[in-house]
């Protein structure tokens, strides 16, 4: 098995092999192949030519093949894989043979090469890599070119040997994912970097609407030229991979593939937890590329196995899903037991974006999406599971639309069928009008339904201009819950701005005329600021948020067309009946980071007792009209009025910004303080260290 993949190894490496040519085009010369003394004052192909004779005859005349198997007459190859570095020394990288012999052979023939003139990159010294094959018996160069030449006369015109593989062009890697129309895996701690950039008053940019695109950050932030800064001075190659690079890439006409290692490596101790320890042990692939300048693709595929704090495993059984497994984690998906009191819990995302032209990119998609400028999201939000999605941004003047399809799931136990999850739908459409160079409005609007009577993925809701409360109403309002939301920034100046968010799932005007806090008025908002480079402290981003969510939010009086996903929350992961108060502070400088977050807030959950078994708006998976204690007086907080109070400090160094790699310590304060303490909800306190090595490419949420 290992040798497979040193095989493997071998030839993916090989695919760079012939990466360093010089290409002169239009003025533009981009690489020049290392010079031996032979070969001074010779250009392009000539000089390439020079330099494999040159390695040719250097091999032929100093390689002695092991008397034994001259004896008994051998016939072989020794493929090397070698560097030329910016010095102008070679290196062996690996050595391919079935004979041990022949290795430790080639090994010591590269060690007498004498030291030449680098490869040079626009002009400065640079490393390249090349591969050799070694014929045994030995042959020169010279006899080699004969050979060939014999062949070809040799051979018919329909006969000659195909070279379309050999004559594939490769380049030098030049990061072309940075202007790409690929997705920025979301990250709060990431996005805070370019944050500002994205905000500056003046800009036709429009920040809600997440993740970004590589193409759009790179427009007002240079993520290219950031990276470069931020590279490392080594000169091995394994070096490279660790510090600077992905782990395979290649670039073509046309075309880029990179393919990453993706860790989450945690452990830590928790007060509230009786196992000895916390951890997070995730493996993770990345696979991402581009064909030509429409199409960009990535996939990631991870296996996780993990225990967590007490209050967070709690969360994490209390959504179970129907069918005997033990937990959902938040935000990535259904769990299996690991040993005795732990998780098993795989994830799988990927994305594939079509981008026609100017106006429009396609995409289609298994992940998460996210609308707003905030921390928190009340209209839609990265804190459930991934799910099957398909997206429309479309772009023009000082518009941008969004539409999105999702394919959704409710595993309860009332209505999964044969073991067979329910499946729920979602389209959301969302338009970000950027009215002056401060100024910015968005009005959303959202429907759910179910496969009641067969109805699958309605059409009525595909129309990507259609007015949804329409649709809902004369598809019948029990087979669809809709939903509307407005939100807003002001950009006060280039340091400073404000936002916000308002939600309405549903409103009565008497109600609301009659000033008597009906239950009927279901709303939400969040309010907002931003302040960068503060207080005078350069890529010192500070932000303040204040939501409020009534009771009976995002929950609906068909419980399946709420507004969730493997028993979570699609907006605000708290439900319904809040509110909370946000405090952030970030600050990043070269590879170090420092992340600060305080969540102070007010939770009205339900008892759940048998003296007090009422419903009164926290859980979005009990319709609005199952035990209602009182119609009228409904306010945040009714019930078991909690008190939560949140403190997350995390701050570390990045190893690799190719993969977001960090090396990290993190310390979350947690108090969790009921009115009445019931068997599943009672005081809490919880103090709980980490350090880990993770790849920071989506936000993982402890604030519950």
């Amino acid at each position: 098995m290992n040798k497979f993949f040193l095989t493997f190894a071998f030839a993916l490496s090989s695919l760079f092999a012939f990466s360093q040519e010089t290409n002169i085009k239009s003025g533009f010369t981009s690489e020049q192949f290392p010079v031996f003394p032979n070969c001074e004052n010779l250009q392009s192909k000539k000089l390439e030519d020079c330099f494999y004779k040159e390695v040719q005859d250097f091999v032929y005349n100093n390689f002695e093949v092991p008397e034994n198997l001259k004896q008994s007459n051998y016939k072989g190859e020794v493929k090397v894989l070698f560097e030329v570095d910016e010095k102008g020394e070679f290196k062996v990288i690996y050595v391919n043979t079935e004979n041990e012999q022949l290795s430790t052979e080639a090994t010591r023939v590269f060690g007498l090469f004498p030291k030449i003139k680098p490869s040079t990159y626009s002009g400065k010294p640079t490393y390249s890599k090349y591969t050799i094959s070694i014929a045994i018996p030995l042959k020169s160069a010279d006899q080699m070119a004969a050979e060939a030449a014999a062949a070809a006369e040799i051979l018919k015109p329909e006969q000659k040997p195909m070279t379309e593989l050999d004559s594939i062009v490769y380049k030098k890697y030049n990061n072309p994912e940075f202007n790409s129309h690929l997705n920025v895996p979301f990250s709060h701690s990431y996005y805070a970097q370019f944050d500002g950039a994205m905000n500056q008053v003046g800009s036709n940019n429009h920040t809600a609407s997440k993740p970004y695109t590589y193409a759009e950050v790179s427009k007002y932030y240079n993520l290219k030229a950031v990276n470069e800064s931020l590279q490392k001075n080594v000169s091995t190659w394994l070096g490279r991979k660790f510090w600077n690079q992905n782990m395979v890439q290649i670039q073509g006409e046309d075309y880029w593939l990179s393919l990453n290692p993706i860790l989450d490596l945690q452990v830590g101790k928790a007060s509230d937890s009786d196992a000895s320890y916390t951890y997070v042990n995730t493996r993770a692939l990345n696979f991402r590329g581009g064909l030509g300048e429409q199409i960009n693709f990535t996939t990631t595929v991870f296996e996780s196995q993990g225990r967590f704090a007490g209050y967070y495993n709690d969360y994490a059984e209390s959504i179970k899903p129907s069918g005997g497994n033990p937990a959902i984690v938040p935000g990535i998906g259904i769990a299996k037991r690991f040993k005795t009191d732990a998780y098993d819990f795989p994830l799988a995302e990927a994305n594939i974006t079509f981008t026609p032209n100017k106006f429009f990119d396609l995409q289609l998609g298994y992940g998460r999406n996210f609308i707003g400028d905030g921390y928190r999201s009340l209209l839609e939000s990265d804190g459930p599971s991934p799910y099957p999605y398909f997206k429309i941004n479309t772009k023009f003047w000082k518009v941008k639309y969004t539409n999105t399809y999702m394919w959704l799931k409710d595993v309860r136990n009332d209505v999964t069928a044969e073991r067979t999850y329910a499946t729920k739908f979602m389209a959301n459409h969302y338009l970000s009008w950027n009215v002056s160079n401060k100024l910015n409005f968005g009005f959303f609007e959202s429907v759910v339904w179910t496969d009641t009577n067969n109805r699958g993925f309605d059409v009525n809701f595909v129309n990507p201009i259609i007015f949804y409360r329409t649709v809902e109403f004369t598809s019948s309002s029990k087979t669809g819950n809709a939903l509307l939301g407005i939100t807003s920034k002001y950009k006060w100046n280039n340091n400073f701005n404000l936002y916000g968010q308002f939600l309405l799932d549903e409103f009565s005007v008497s109600d609301m005329k009659a000033g008597e806090q009906s239950w009927k008025n279901k709303f939400g908002y969040q309010i907002g600021a931003k302040y960068y480079n503060a207080f005078s402290v350069k890529d010192l981003l500070f932000q303040v948020e204040y939501n409020h969510v009534r009771p009976y939010v995002y929950s609906h009086s068909a419980v399946i067309t709420n507004y969730g996903h493997n028993n979570q929350s699609v907006g605000h992961q708290w439900g319904g009946n809040f509110k909370e108060l946000v405090t952030i502070a970030r600050y990043h400088k070269g590879r170090y980071y420092a992340d600060a977050k305080v969540t102070v807030g007010t939770r009205g959950l339900d008892f759940n007792t048998a003296e007090d078994s009422f419903n009164y708006g926290g859980n979005i998976y009990i319709s609005y009209d199952d035990k209602r204690p009182f119609d009228k007086g409904v306010k945040p907080g009714q019930g078991n009025k909690t008190s939560v109070f949140i403190a997350d400090l995390q701050t570390g160094y990045v190893i690799n910004p190719m993969t977001n790699l960090k090396l990290f310590g993190s310390f979350i304060y947690r108090n969790f303080d009921p009115t009445q303490e019931t068997a599943a909800t009672f005081k809490q306190s919880t103090t709980w260290f980490t350090v880990g090595l993770r790849s920071d490419i989506f936000n993982m949420y402890f604030d519950y």
